[in-house]
């Protein structure tokens, strides 16, 4: 399959990890962050950590929109579906995150009208459908599914359906990871920059990691070679003394962005003061809310909410993880208290969640990865997978 064949050659991935062992300095170790949890997922399902040489240490970011989800925010959108006239519409991945009150399929299951969509012209449809409910779509994500919020709200308007309305949750990546460059726990090398976000916001936005922090950031694909190349890229600028921003998905991200899906966004929404992010706390200018031109489309305005901040349990520590500072299996209660059938964190509920990625393809220890983990790209099997 094209694109996909050629990005999980064998031979070639054998090549670029030889190629990566011969760029490691002696002595020296190299950490770097992949910011996104596709990528979390690439690397473990294929095994690649295993095929990196020990002085290449990879830590997971906070780009699973799901995981920086906070509490307060779930609570805020159960209160809102418990109401009998509204029938709040959700993306899967977020119907098991737990809130203080419960999560979605609790709430569901005690009878608030909930519904899993695909798309928000889903929920658009729903509303149409059912003129005389309030359908609510709960908006998560970062710049990737933000113009597709947006032109739903533009269709809405056009339409004139005064009974949907969006409770926003989008968030941004730039500033999550200025958060985490001006981090105190955490020393990085370099970044793995997301693939998904870069392919609407382009690659200049990333500029100033390289310009004022002095750390190389390559944006890169989701197959198998796509993360050997970055690793590479990376290793290769470090010895070379350099310090950009590459873009190794170029297939897909063009430099400049989608104009046309950042101009939506731009028209319908507003930035927000300050959000709180699971993990990271309060980070200014860091999300997006419904701007007043489109109020009657923002759930925040057209229902009274609770706002309670939910702190986190205690014994969850997805903070931790999300900011690199932990390895998933070094969670106390990973894979015991804490499963993808019994979540405490969001890191293990998500698709894209470092700590799912680690329970479902056996990563239960760093001895395990090394000694026992599942064949990765480089055996002819995993390249035909």
């Amino acid at each position: 399959m094209r694109f996909v064949d050629e990005y999980r050659d064998a031979g070639t991935a054998r090549a670029l990890a030889a190629q990566i062992a011969a760029r490691c300095r002696p002595g020296r170790r190299y950490t770097f962050m992949e910011v996104c949890g596709g990528h979390t997922h690439t690397i473990y399902k294929h095994g690649l950590e295993d095929h990196l040489p020990a002085e290449v240490n990879l830590v997971h970011g906070p780009g699973c929109p799901v995981c920086v989800i906070p509490m307060g925010r779930v609570d805020d959108a159960i209160h809102i579906a418990r109401r009998p006239d509204v029938i709040m519409t959700s993306f899967g991945d977020m119907m098991r995150v737990p809130g203080g009150a419960g999560s979605f399929l609790d709430a569901k299951a005690a009878g608030a009208d909930i519904r899993m969509v695909y798309s928000p012209l889903d929920a658009l449809k729903i509303a149409r459908a059912n003129p005389d409910r309030r359908v609510v779509f709960m908006a998560i994500g970062f710049e990737t599914t933000a113009p597709s919020t947006a032109m739903t709200v533009l269709r809405a308007e056009a339409e004139g359906l005064d009974n949907f309305s969006v409770f926003c949750n989008h968030v941004m990546i730039i500033p999550a990871i200025k958060a985490i460059l001006d981090s105190p726990d955490l020393r990085l090398d370099g970044f793995i920059g997301p693939g998904h976000v870069s392919a609407v916001i382009g690659c200049q936005p990333y500029e100033f990691i390289a310009r004022d922090y002095g750390k190389p950031l390559v944006v890169a694909g989701f197959e198998p070679l796509d993360i050997l190349d970055a690793v590479h890229r990376l290793l290769t600028q470090l010895a070379e003394g350099r310090c950009e921003v590459e873009n190794q998905y170029a297939r897909v991200v063009p430099w400049q962005g989608n104009r046309i899906a950042l101009s939506a966004m731009g028209r319908v929404m507003r930035l927000r003061p300050h959000f709180e992010w699971r993990g990271l706390g309060f980070i200014a200018h860091s999300a997006l809310a419904i701007s007043d031109e489109y109020a009657r489309f923002d759930a925040e305005r057209v229902f009274d909410l609770p706002g309670v901040r939910v702190a986190d349990p205690r014994s969850c520590q997805c903070g931790e993880v999300l900011k690199g500072v932990l390895k998933p299996w070094e969670c106390k209660v990973f894979g015991t208290a804490c499963t993808p059938e019994t979540p405490i964190g969001t890191c293990m509920v998500s698709s894209e969640g470092a700590c799912a990625a680690y329970y479902n393809f056996g990563r239960f220890s760093r001895e395990e990865m090394r000694t026992t983990a599942a064949p990765g790209p480089l055996t002819e099997e995993a390249s035909r997978a």
